[in-house]
C-alpha cells in the first residue's frame, strides 16, 4: 500500500465527514459501512467508517476513518483517523 497516497485519501474522506452537520452526524450512528474509491493512481482502496457517541448518547459524537488498499497485510494495519464533534458543532481536542 502507498501510504502517501492512502493518507491523502483519507484526509480527504475525512473533510467530508468533517464538514457534515452535528444532526447528519447523529443520524449515521450505527450506519458503519465500507467504501471503495480509486486513487488518481489506479490504486483501489476500501474506506471503512463509523459514527458512535463518544461518551453517552446527546453528548459528543466521534467519527472513525480507516483505508487500506485490500491486501491480507493492509487490512489488518489500516491507517485510521478520526474526530470528536460537540453538539454546537465545534471540535473537541483541537486547537
Amino acid at each position: 500500500m502507498d501510504k502517501q497516497e492512502a493518507r491523502s485519501l483519507l484526509t480527504e474522506q475525512l473533510a467530508t465527514y468533517r464538514a457534515r452537520s452535528y444532526a447528519d452526524l447523529v443520524a449515521m450512528i450505527g450506519q458503519d459501512d465500507c467504501v471503495e474509491i480509486s486513487s488518481p493512481s489506479g490504486q483501489r482502496y476500501q474506506v471503512e467508517f463509523g459514527v458512535l457517541w463518544d461518551d453517552k448518547p446527546g453528548g459528543n459524537v466521534r467519527v472513525i476513518l480507516s483505508i487500506d488498499d485490500g491486501t491480507f497485510r493492509a487490512a489488518f494495519s489500516p491507517l485510521t483517523d478520526s474526530f470528536i464533534k460537540a453538539p454546537d458543532g465545534t471540535f473537541i481536542g483541537e486547537d
